[in-house]
């Protein structure tokens, strides 16, 4: 069995990284969405253990020391961290799995697994992206301005990313989404194949004398 590849979805708060996993997951059958765990109050119609691992901080910092996670990091003022045991148990069964993090999870993930893929998602403007985020009308406006702040900074960071995606359409976004991720697959295995290929063709080589 092939194992399955681990891919980083990353984006600015409310540039709908959330249905865009939820549409992978619906259309096709070989994600997993890894659930991540959080300091942060569960929103509307969020359930423990499907959207999110709710945690108190003692809690989350004693996974942290017990070496539970993949990696972790603090976003506006709350933990967001990725359990080790999920990811490992998926990987190995061939499916390819999702991290929806932010910037900082994201490039520590790179550090530890190079062959991950990392995609940035974004809305096709900063006054969409403002528009989102009051629309959501789940979080204060201080809530909402310190994530335009963030935004900021974050998208400073998308070099280190190999695709960004512009969320227009939705269906349309899922379609380039999941295309991207199947032609990493391809690529990988091609390489692979070329270097069996090369690795036969030296065993039968005869030395220069």
């Amino acid at each position: 069995m092939e194992k399955g590849s681990l891919v980083v979805v990353s984006g600015f708060s409310g540039a709908g990284k959330g249905t865009l996993m939820n549409n992978l997951l619906s259309k096709y059958n070989n994600y997993a969405l890894s659930v991540s765990a959080t300091t942060r109050s569960p929103r509307p119609g969020e359930k423990d253990g499907v959207s999110y691992f709710f945690k108190t901080v003692e809690e989350f910092e004693t996974m942290i020391d017990q070496d539970e996670l993949v990696e972790y990091a603090k976003y506006v003022g709350n933990y967001y961290g990725t359990p080790k045991a999920f990811v490992e148990k998926k990987l190995q069964e061939g499916k390819d799995v999702l991290l929806e993090i932010e910037i900082q999870g994201a490039l520590k993930i790179k550090k530890k697994f190079p062959d991950a893929l990392l995609i940035f998602i974004t809305p096709p403007s900063a006054e969409e992206l403002r528009s989102r985020l009051v629309g959501r009308g789940t979080e204060t406006l201080d809530v909402v301005n310190q994530r335009l702040t963030r935004a900021i900074t974050e998208s400073e960071g998308v070099e280190a990313y190999d695709y960004i995606l512009i969320n227009d359409d939705i269906d349309t976004c899922t379609e380039k989404l999941h295309n991207l991720i199947r032609a990493s697959h391809d690529r990988a295995c091609a390489h692979l194949n070329i270097i069996e290929i090369i690795r036969k063709d030296l065993r039968r080589i005869e030395y220069v004398k």
